[in-house]
């Protein structure tokens, strides 16, 4: 049970620190304009040797930026409730600390999915037949593997649960 509740923590830990990068930095995408390459990420867009922050209210910006945050700070509690889990295993008598924190690790983990989804399309939609020299860049990546490591450690902390709740009976054949 202690193994799955620390392969879950070591996941929402690394998945956390990867939504924080993915979400602050500016390598969401690279494209070629005018024998320069550029790129953007959800807070401004970077011509060569300048910055410049996104002046206009972008549906799939905003809306992506307000999904990614929402997932940080859900994943960011559970891996509080799971440290808590993992100190004093003790249940309440109405909250179980491994299946709250397994619920916020997939909500986490639905979260960063959406996210990823509406930026995927829209720029895929945009982007993809208006210009043909771009490509998704590693703060994209990174955004999906931390997809892939929210839902393991929803899943490592279900787990926890369950071998807590239903111990296997010594004396059963």
């Amino acid at each position: 049970m202690y193994s799955f509740m620390g392969g879950g923590l070591f996941c929402a830990g690394v998945g956390n620190i990867l939504l924080i990068v993915s979400t602050a930095t500016d390598y969401w995408m690279q494209y070629r304009q005018a024998s320069n390459y550029m790129h953007q990420g959800l807070w401004r867009y970077c011509m060569p040797g300048k910055c410049f922050p996104h002046n206009d209210s972008i549906a799939h910006l905003d809306g992506t930026r307000a999904l990614m945050i929402l997932s940080l700070l859900v994943c960011f509690i559970g891996i509080i409730i799971g440290i808590m889990a993992f100190i004093h295993y003790s249940s309440f008598d109405r909250f179980d600390k491994t299946f709250a924190a397994s619920i916020l690790f997939f909500t986490s983990c639905v979260l960063v999915f959406l996210a990823m989804a509406v930026y995927t399309g829209v720029t895929i939609n945009y982007y993809g037949k208006r210009y043909g020299n771009w490509r998704f860049s590693w703060s994209y990546i990174i955004g999906w593997v931390s997809v892939v490591l929210t839902f393991f450690s929803g899943v490592f902390y279900m787990c926890a649960y369950r071998m807590h709740e239903c111990p296997r009976s010594s004396n059963s054949h």
